[in-house]
């Protein structure tokens, strides 16, 4: 399995799932410099950031994520976001036929986020952190918070 998330605040939501993690043997994939290693003790893997606003380097982000995907071959890949967690779950599901899941930013309370609505089309498991948001999609399910 691999868990995957943007530095930030995506990053701590997904480190608020260790627990769920430790039965399986998980990859920790960040860009995040210096992150702390997870509870398993590995460190995590680190790629490079980018954004919309950056076509060159989410090119150089999707070539990272392409080759350690092909090299792990995770059969499931969660992420909590954002470009490196939806590029993840794409390659994942396209490629490899791993098993994906979403879980949207706790912080987009009013709307969904624009790499979520993206990640619906790849994602076997879409998630949000807000009920009233699990509403407004067929496909989407709230479980509770991370935080």
């Amino acid at each position: 399995m691999i868990a995957v998330a943007s530095a930030g605040g995506h990053w701590v939501q997904l480190r608020r799932l260790d627990p769920l993690f430790l039965e399986h043997d998980t990859y920790y994939v960040t860009t995040l410099e210096g992150a702390a290693k997870p509870d398993d003790g590995r460190a995590p893997m680190i790629i490079p950031d980018a954004s919309r606003s950056e076509p060159l380097k989410l090119l150089l982000l999707w070539f990272r994520m392409l080759l350690l995907l092909v090299r792990l071959r995770p059969d499931v890949i969660v992420t909590t976001g954002a470009a490196p967690g939806l590029i993840a779950i794409q390659i994942g599901k396209i490629l490899l036929r791993s098993h994906t899941i979403w879980i949207d930013s706790i912080a987009n309370s009013e709307t969904l986020s624009m790499s979520g609505k993206m990640a619906s089309r790849f994602a076997d498991l879409w998630v949000t952190q807000w009920p009233h948001l699990a509403e407004t999609q067929p496909n989407l399910r709230y479980f509770g918070a991370v935080l």
